[in-house]
C-alpha cells in the first residue's frame, strides 16, 4: 500500500507550481510587451497589464511594417525560412540516421565497426569545432544565403544513428529470417518491418530535431547576410539595433511570441508519440 503523506504532497505540488510560474512569467511578459507601444515598454516601471495594440503589433511585425531601426524583413518570410530549415533538417537527419543504422546492423562489410566508432566519435566534436572549415566549404560552393547552405551542414546526426542502431539490435532475428523466407529483399524488410517498428522513435526524434532546426542561431548567423534568408531566431537578433530607447521592443516581442508558436504546436500535437517514443520499454 502506498503511504499518503499530505505534507509531502503539498511540498511537491508547491514546487511544481513555482516551476510553472518561473517558466510562464517570461512568456506572460512577452505577451504584455507585445501589446503596448515601444514608448510604454521602456518606461519604468514597465506595464504588467495588457495594452490595446496586441493585434496591431502582430500585424506590423508579420508584414515588416513600422520598423525604424534594425532589420525590416517581414516575420512571415522569416517564419517560412525557419519552417523549411527545421523540416529539412529534421526529416533529413531521421532518413540518413535510419539508413546508416540499418547498414551498420544488417550488413556485414569490412570496417563496419570502424565506421560505427567514427560516427560515434563525432559526438565529442561540437559544431563550434568544425564551424570554420564548414563555412569555408559552404562559401567555396556558393551556398551562402541559400536553403542548402542553411541545412546541408546540419543534416547528419550521430546521436540519432546511435539510437536507431541500438533499437535495431533489439529486433528479433526471427523477423529477419521470416522476411528472407518470404522473399523480401533488404529494402523491403527495412520499409515493411523496421520502419513500422521504429515509428514511435521516429516521432520522438522528429520533435527533438524540429526544435533543434528551428532554434538554430550560430550557423544561420554566419551564412546569411540577406534579410530574405534570415530565420526567425536570427531575425529577432537583427531587429535589435541599439540601446533600449532605440529599439522597438513591442515588435521584437511580437516576433518572439510568433517564433514560439510552431515548436510549441509540434510538441503539443505530437506529445503522445513523443512520450511513447521516449519511455516505451521495448525501445
Amino acid at each position: 500500500m502506498v503511504e499518503r503523506r499530505p505534507f509531502g504532497t503539498f511540498i511537491a505540488h508547491a514546487v511544481l507550481v513555482l516551476g510553472v510560474l518561473a517558466v510562464a512569467f517570461p512568456v506572460y511578459l512577452t505577451i504584455v510587451a507585445a501589446s503596448h507601444t515601444a514608448e510604454a515598454i521602456v518606461q519604468a516601471p514597465m506595464p504588467l497589464t495588457m495594452g490595446d495594440r496586441f493585434w496591431a503589433n502582430i500585424v506590423d511585425a508579420w508584414g515588416g511594417q513600422g520598423r525604424q531601426v534594425g532589420s525590416k524583413a517581414p516575420v512571415a518570410r522569416m517564419m517560412v525560412v525557419s519552417l523549411v530549415c527545421a523540416l529539412v533538417i529534421a526529416l533529413s537527419k531521421i532518413a540518413i540516421s535510419l539508413l546508416s543504422a540499418f547498414a551498420l546492423v544488417y550488413f556485414r562489410f569490412p570496417g563496419r565497426m570502424l565506421f560505427f566508432w567514427a560516427i560515434f566519435v563525432t559526438l565529442m566534436l561540437p559544431v563550434e569545432v568544425r564551424i570554420g572549415p564548414t563555412y569555408q566549404v559552404v562559401s567555396d560552393l556558393g551556398l551562402l544565403n541559400s536553403y542548402a547552405g542553411l541545412t546541408i551542414p546540419l543534416i547528419a546526426s550521430a546521436t540519432a544513428t546511435f539510437l536507431f542502431r541500438q533499437f535495431f539490435l533489439t529486433v528479433p532475428d526471427e523477423l529477419v529470417e521470416a522476411a528472407r523466407m518470404d522473399g523480401a529483399g533488404p529494402m523491403r524488410f527495412f520499409k515493411d518491418v523496421l520502419l513500422p517498428l521504429s515509428s514511435t522513435s521516429v516521432a520522438a526524434l522528429f520533435v527533438i530535431q524540429f526544435i533543434y532546426g528551428w532554434n538554430q542561431y550560430l550557423w544561420p548567423l554566419l551564412v546569411t547576410t540577406d534579410e530574405q534568408m534570415y530565420p526567425v531566431v536570427v531575425g529577432i537578433q537583427r531587429m535589435i539595433a541599439g540601446g533600449d530607447a532605440a529599439n522597438e521592443w513591442n515588435l521584437v516581442m511580437a516576433t518572439a511570441l510568433m517564433a514560439m508558436l510552431p515548436p510549441a504546436l509540434v510538441v503539443i500535437g505530437m506529445q503522445k508519440w513523443f512520450v511513447k517514443g521516449l519511455v516505451d520499454s521495448e525501445k
